[in-house]
């Protein structure tokens, strides 16, 4: 497994409080870079600016991404442009949530007469 799959799974372990799905599949990782020295660059944000976390996630994202072997530095940026939708959560989150929005092709049928 490379370095970026490794912190992938590191932030697969946390979790917003609100909603219980973790916050990579929640859509709040919008960038994460990672060079050949170990120094991970992530852009993330929040369900909403007044989170009851906004205090403590990023610290939490920097703390479990920093403790990733390999890993020599993170430098995390939050954000909130743009706003965090439920589009932006995976297939697989919105399936665990029911969110039913998701484009379903139709089945292919066949009008007998």
């Amino acid at each position: 497994m490379n370095l970026k799959d490794q912190v992938i799974a590191a932030l697969r372990t946390l979790y917003d409080p609100e909603i219980p799905i973790n916050i990579y599949e929640l859509g709040l990782i919008y960038r994460l870079d990672i060079d050949d020295a170990g120094q991970a660059d992530i852009l993330m944000t929040l369900t909403a600016p007044n989170c009851p976390v906004a205090g403590s996630l990023p610290g939490d994202v920097e703390r479990t991404v920093r403790a990733v072997p390999g890993v020599t530095g993170v430098k995390l940026e939050l954000t909130f442009d743009p706003p965090w939708t439920k589009a932006r959560m995976s297939p697989a989150a919105k399936l665990a949530l029911g969110i039913d929005d998701m484009f379903v092709p139709p089945l292919p049928f066949r009008i007998s007469r």
